[in-house]
């Protein structure tokens, strides 16, 4: 029973140990892909330090970069406990395994004295031959077989178990150097976060004194938002009574609510389809990307009389990007508004994702498209060092939905 329960140890022992290496990998990967978005930041601030054009985008992207840093601070802070626990469960190990060698080396050398003795009092061939009849004999022999393969078996385990503990030690000392190495690093990204708040805070000084213009601009992008939201509502209202109309001919056609959109069965299972990949849709552009402004209406942190509200989410890429469609679907209408260049609708039965600021458009009205299609190109602002920012929204019928949640 005391065996079985050994192995159980060392069996779960093992399961707990692996856990916490794959976290540790887990979390380097993650800290990897934080600070990968600290540079994407980075260089996106570095192209927008000699433009004046957007003033609030800029101070958003410090605020971005802030953020990120203190992901990769918090990362750093969790590998160093990971790390603490595997540094534990070592050292367990190895006092585990230090008593077992001992348990060893003891049996080992009661064997060997025994032997010795042994061979001191009486010959082996006499211990053979003084046994009552052959079969004793012959017990006797095999005993005395035995007994040495148990001895060498011994001492090769002896061997193993020290080889272990040098291995487990080793490990157990590249480990506190990983973990030193992830404190001078944790250290050191603080230092940078100190150093990026600074900017911040010139950076905020800096724009109380252009209020007026800010405020100015704000209320230009106010207004173009406004005017994108009318025409994006007004086409989802002639959509819904051209379906309602069919309605009348179709009786299958069914709405998922009153006054919704009535759809056929096959826009009833791209809905059901598309709804079931919350969290998995693909970004709309390829490569390299940064979130510059979220959904809904925000107070900003740093400057208490600016109140921003988006109606979906602002992706910065790379200059000569595509928009593409995040779902199969149905493009329903293609416009242009100022301050948002040409804008596609893409309608997935009840559900409707919207691609603006772009400076191409490589479709058409009534066009199925599949997931990841390109739809266009973005827009890339000479005025702005060439900032190609995709703005994009995703409504339910008549409700805007918040994009950053159904995306992976």
């Amino acid at each position: 029973m005391r065996y079985v329960w050994f192995i159980l140890f060392i069996c779960l022992f093992g399961v707990v140990s692996a856990q916490n290496s794959a976290r540790v990998q887990a979390l380097e990967k993650q800290r990897k892909e934080a600070l990968a978005e600290v540079e994407r930041i980075n260089g996106l601030i570095a192209q927008t330090q000699a433009t004046t054009k957007d003033y609030l985008r800029r101070l958003n992207l410090l605020s971005e970069q802030i953020l990120s840093r203190k992901k990769v601070i918090s990362l750093l802070g969790q590998e160093v406990e990971a790390i603490n626990a595997q540094m534990n469960e070592m050292s367990q190990q190895i006092r585990r395994l230090e008593g077992e060698l001992k348990e060893k080396q003891q049996n080992y050398g009661k064997s060997v004295r025994s032997m010795y003795r042994r061979q001191a009092s009486q010959d082996k061939l006499l211990f053979i031959l003084s046994a009552e009849n052959f079969a004793q004999s012959l017990r006797r022999l095999r005993y005395l077989r035995e007994y040495a393969a148990w001895q060498k078996r011994q001492a090769s385990e002896i061997v193993e178990k020290q080889t272990e503990i040098t291995q487990k030690r080793n490990a157990l000392t590249q480990t506190r150097q990983e973990k030193q190495q992830l404190l001078a690093q944790q250290e050191k990204e603080r230092k940078q976060l100190q150093t990026e708040e600074n900017n911040q805070q010139k950076e905020v000084k800096a724009l109380n004194k252009k209020k007026s213009q800010l405020q100015a601009q704000l209320r230009e992008k106010r207004k173009q938002a406004q005017q994108l939201d009318r025409l994006i509502q007004e086409q989802i209202a002639r959509e819904i009574a051209e379906a309602n109309r069919k309605k009348a001919a179709d009786k299958q056609r069914k709405a998922d609510v009153k006054g919704g959109y009535a759809m056929t069965k096959a826009e009833k299972a791209l809905s059901d389809n598309f709804a079931s990949n919350r969290g998995r849709l693909p970004y709309p552009v390829a490569g390299s990307y940064t979130i510059v402004s979220r959904f809904g209406e925000q107070q900003h942190e740093q400057l208490k009389y600016v109140r921003t509200n988006n109606n979906g989410i602002d992706i910065q890429t790379t200059p000569g990007t595509d928009a593409r469609a995040v779902f199969k679907g149905v493009v329903t209408r293609i416009f242009t508004v100022p301050g948002f260049n040409h804008s596609i609708i893409v309608r997935h039965g009840n559900y409707l994702t919207v691609y603006s600021n772009l400076s191409q458009v490589y479709v058409k009205t009534g066009d199925q498209v599949d997931t990841r299609q390109a739809l266009g190109r973005i827009f890339s602002d000479p005025e702005e060092h060439n900032a190609t920012i995709l703005h994009f929204q995703l409504w339910k019928e008549k409700t805007k939905l918040n994009p950053a949640p159904w995306l992976d």
